[in-house]
């Protein structure tokens, strides 16, 4: 039963999570907003709305480690788990712009949360903080699409964005305004069930609902985001794969995190393991796209196996820790003995190789 409970309110979730941007997406449209500013904005928070939902509801109920973990978690999983599987597909292609734009400044909301939680708690200022800013980000996304939309149109290279199909029965606004709440509600009563699930998960387990946060409801969340990277990878939009995954995070920070700490009842505990371990972790993978973003502006196999490997030893060591395995100590030497070595100088190697090439007379 507590498995059941768990996948039906992930699939519910999910469900919640497409009715609302079909509704919401047809809706902006049909009051004249361009589709490039509805996929920005709408589809974009429609993508996040699994991990707001879940994140309210954990702090409602008073489980902040559900709450914090889901954000956490599902942030590590877009990065090493999304990409990396989309670069097994087909190696992707990186837009200049995310690497210039976007991801300096993923890595900087990273940091910024981290600053925040540093005395301990997220309060109701830092949500407003993480909430402003997001609005601020909206804002400009809203303006630099209408001048790039501008620009398209005056070369004649304009190109819609990819909303639902063109079916007619979801054209008439009483039909979106009823799917928007549809998929509201959805969200609210799966987000309940996939928490008591989580938490029953825990208790069985004999983990921490931050373990669990972090691992099961971080990936169940990120379903949304698996689904759109993978098919834009399989149909050969190598930049959206990436770019769906980096713009997530950003939106779970600024928007999930910074609104859960806004509605919280009090100020959102931040464990002392989630400062030390998993925060550092989340901000390390953040700055690793760097090098692998900007090195030819290509991520390869390799890279995203890398990825891959990566994000299961995170989920393993968090499982080891949690159990207090006696392999933990052996797997934690290698990992900060030899792995992690390997790969920072691997990774300084492309770049330094990059930066040479880019040296060199007759490149930009």
């Amino acid at each position: 039963m507590i498995l059941f409970f768990f996948l039906l309110g992930l699939a519910v979730l999910i469900l919640g999570a497409e009715l609302l941007v079909r509704g919401a997406s047809r809706l902006a449209v049909s009051f004249g907003i361009s589709p490039l500013v509805v996929g920005l904005t709408v589809v974009a928070f429609g993508t996040s709305s699994p991990e707001l939902a879940v994140s309210v509801q954990s702090t409602w109920s008073g489980q902040a480690d559900i709450a914090l973990g889901n954000v956490i978690g599902s942030n590590i999983f877009n990065i090493l788990f999304i990409v990396g599987l989309s670069a097994l597909i087909t190696p992707l292609i990186v837009n200049r712009q995310l690497v210039r734009q976007e991801v300096p400044l993923m890595i900087g909301v990273s940091l910024l949360t981290w600053g925040l939680a540093w005395d301990g708690a997220l309060s109701f200022l830092d949500g407003a903080l993480l909430s402003g800013l997001l609005a601020v980000y909206c804002v400009f996304l809203i303006r630099q699409s209408r001048r790039a939309q501008s620009f398209d149109l005056a070369n004649a290279n304009a190109s819609p964005l990819d909303l639902p199909d063109d079916s007619t029965w979801d054209r008439h606004w009483a039909v979106q305004l009823g799917l928007i709440a549809a998929g509201l509600i959805l969200l609210v009563l799966g987000s309940r069930w996939l928490v008591e699930g989580a938490i029953a998960f825990a208790t069985w387990m004999g983990v921490s609902e931050l373990v669990i946060g972090l691992t099961i409801v971080a990936a169940g969340t990120s379903l949304p985001e698996v689904a759109t990277s993978v098919l834009a990878a399989l149909r050969g939009q190598r930049d959206i794969a990436v770019g769906n995954a980096v713009g997530s995070n950003i939106f779970n920070l600024l928007c999930v995190l910074g609104i859960s700490a806004l509605v919280a009842p009090t100020a959102l505990p931040v464990s002392t393991g989630m400062l030390s371990f998993d925060l550092p972790i989340m901000i390390a993978v953040a700055v690793a796209c760097l090098p692998i973003f900007f090195t030819g502006y290509v991520i390869a196999r390799w890279e995203g196996l890398l990825f891959l490997a990566y994000y299961v030893a995170y989920t393993a060591w968090l499982f080891l820790h949690a159990t207090d395995h006696g392999a933990q100590a052996l797997f934690g030497t290698v990992m900060i003995g030899f792995v992690l070595p390997l790969t920072f100088v691997t990774l300084a190697v492309l770049s330094y190789r990059h930066w040479q090439g880019s040296r060199r007379p007759g490149n930009t």
